[in-house]
């Protein structure tokens, strides 16, 4: 199938805005779990190392098999979903009141992030023409960066402004 027309299409704006605040929101959470599971939590150090581990292990269990049923059972759907779980992921460690729930929300957003990797990758060259696939493929990867990037700025913007509140009550 020969594919035609301009390289930066409505599927790769969609998906690369989509990833940007998917980021943005991880990049934004995930750096304060540390101090959230060993401070506020008073969870052991160790069990950072097996929630991160277990997480890690369920993207890549899940970006295999996904990967070969969304080839047969279309593409978007697992797109969607992913992402979904992911968003759900994030809630489910910003409420967390024990770490069991913060593996839960982990295991969730991984899951997700599993989930939609391979079809999204196979969507986006799907849609691009032939001699444009890098260019399309760098255009999302700097969406994502950039989106890590805002994520950790906003990060330390609450940290300053969290510092300048103290020093005012001072």
């Amino acid at each position: 199938m020969e594919r035609r027309g301009h390289w930066l299409s409505r599927t790769l704006v969609v998906l690369t805005l989509v990833s940007l605040l998917q980021d943005a929101a991880s990049d934004l959470m995930y750096p304060l779990l540390p101090v959230f599971l060993t401070g506020v939590l008073a969870a052991p150090p160790v069990v950072l190392g097996v929630i991160e581990g277990v997480a890690d292990a369920t993207a890549g269990v899940t970006k295999y098999f996904v990967g070969k049923w969304s080839d047969r059972r279309g593409r978007k759907q697992f797109i969607g979903a992913g992402y979904a779980l992911a968003a759900v992921g994030k809630v489910f460690v910003a409420a967390a009141v024990a770490w069991p729930m913060v593996l839960a929300g982990r295991v969730i957003d991984r899951f997700g992030k599993g989930m939609r990797s391979a079809p999204r990758d196979a969507l986006i060259a799907a849609d691009t023409p032939e001699g444009s696939l890098g260019r399309a493929f760098g255009f999302h990867r700097a969406g994502d960066t950039l989106g890590a990037v805002v994520g950790r700025s906003e990060e330390h913007t609450s940290e300053l402004q969290s510092l300048a509140y103290l020093v005012c009550r001072l």
